[in-house]
Order: C-alpha cells, then sequence, then structure tokens
C-alpha cells in the first residue's frame, strides 16, 4: 500500500506524538531552534484544534544522551536521569509554544518536580486531554534504563490512544538508514515482528514488544515540512504504518 494525498483520512480520537529531541535541534548540530519548535507546535495546535485529544513525548537528545554519556564512562544510570532532565527542558520550551499559538497545554513529569511541572497521574492526564489541553509528558519514566520511545509507548497505552506516531528525521521505516544508504529499502506497512525480527532501528524492543502487546498502531513520519503532523492525521503523504499482522 502507497500512501497518496487523496488516501481516506483515519479516524483517531485520542493520539500520543512522539518527538525526538535531535528534531528541535533545526540545522544545528546541538541545543534548540526556535523556529522549529514553533514549527512543530504549529502543526499539533492545528491538530489539536480538530478535536483530536493530543499528547506529547518529546526526546532529550539534543541536549544530553545518557547512553552516549555511559559510553564515556559516565554511571549510565546518572546519565539516564540527567537525560530525563534534558527532556523536561525540551517539553517546557513545546509548552510555550503551544500556549503562544493558543493552545492550553500541560507538562507531566515522571520525577516529582512540583515547582515547574505537574507530577504525572494517570487520570488527571485523561482528564486535561477531556479537557481539549495538550499534555506533554516529561521525564521518560521515572527510571534509568528506559528510552523516551519506551515511555511514549507506556504513556499511549495508559492513555488507551488510538496510535502512537513517531516524527523523525525521515518519512518512514527504512531497511537502513536512507542518508547514509541511498538505496535503503523503505516500507509502507510493517507488522510488529517484521520490526523485531529485521532488527529496524524505529524503536527499541522493550517499545515496540509494549505497542504489540496492547495492538497500538505505530506512524513514522518525517516531522519536518509543511504541517507534517496535520497531513499524516489525514492519511496524506508519506509515513509507514506499524501494526498486528492479520
Amino acid at each position: 500500500m502507497t500512501q497518496s494525498d487523496t488516501s481516506p483520512a483515519p479516524s483517531y480520537k485520542r493520539v500520543l506524538l512522539k518527538v525526538s529531541g535531535e528534531a528541535l535541534m533545526g540545522s544545528g548540530s546541538y541545543g534548540v531552534d526556535p523556529a522549529t519548535v514553533d514549527a512543530i507546535a504549529a502543526d499539533v495546535a492545528a491538530v489539536a484544534r480538530t478535536g483530536v485529544e493530543v499528547c506529547l513525548v518529546i526526546g532529550g537528545g539534543n541536549i544530553f544522551r545518557g547512553v552516549a554519556a555511559a559510553a564515556r564512562g559516565m554511571d549510565r544510570a546518572q546519565g539516564d536521569y540527567a537525560g530525563m532532565l534534558a527532556t523536561v527542558i525540551n517539553a517546557l520550551l513545546m509548552q510555550n509554544s503551544l500556549e503562544r499559538h493558543g493552545v492550553p497545554t500541560r507538562v507531566m513529569t515522571a520525577i516529582h518536580m512540583s515547582s515547574i511541572a505537574e507530577p504525572y497521574i494517570r487520570r488527571r492526564a485523561v482528564r486535561h486531554m477531556e479537557k481539549g489541553r495538550v499534555v506533554i509528558f516529561a521525564a521518560g519514566t521515572g527510571n534509568p534504563f528506559f528510552t523516551t520511545d519506551t515511555g511514549a509507548a507506556l504513556r499511549a497505552a495508559e492513555m488507551e490512544c488510538n496510535a502512537l506516531f513517531k516524527g523523525t528525521q525521515v518519512d518512514g521505516v527504512y531497511s537502513a538508514d536512507p542518508r547514509k544508504v541511498p538505496d535503503a529499502k523503505r516500507y509502507d506497512t510493517l507488522t510488529y515482528r517484521d520490526v523485531l525480527a529485521n532488527d529496524l532501528n524505529v524503536m527499541d524492543a522493550a517499545a515496540i514488544s509494549l505497542a504489540r502487546e496492547n495492538r497500538l498502531p505505530i506512524v513514522v513520519f518525517n516531522i519536518h515540512g509543511k504541517d507534517p503532523f496535520t497531513r499524516v492525521m489525514r492519511g496524506e503523504g508519506r509515513f509507514t504504518t506499524i501494526v498486528a499482522a492479520d
């Protein structure tokens, strides 16, 4: 199946969007590009205004990555905690941009820091979304050794989302990084089993397994460009859908 601009729009009541920290860098190699954050926020705001309940998980790799720090000799758990704090910084920046676009937003953290964000409470998060607020989940799961991809799959399952959208730097899932391997094969649809069996670099195995157990579809698309989240929500453009086998 190949997606096109004439594809029927899928029907979603509640979705989670996972954005990598690297996506916030824009053309830079580190940190945050305000224009990129604003563009993503405007796109999320447009989707939220259609009545879809939206929640987000944002990575922290643009600021700090625990695995890389561990490779340089830092304690892995300490590195992961530092990475969780980086996700909080990104969440606050995204909250600011979303609210400048007129969308009420709440940041909820897995690590208690009540001065700047609400603690994560599942029922409260659901209630926020039912009231039309965008909820940004920060600090991962609150535990080291779990990636933000796993955190995203966990929160999507807890929120009973209809789908998990992963905004990346490329327009779907490939057999290898297309930026390094020009002839890498691109997939329109995959099963969870395909991803695990072929060790495809989409999300870590724990996240894929969690999505499979909860029959949570994953939609992978390029977060950059003209309103990409809005378009993929309508079933337009190029993306890869990961679902259970028939």
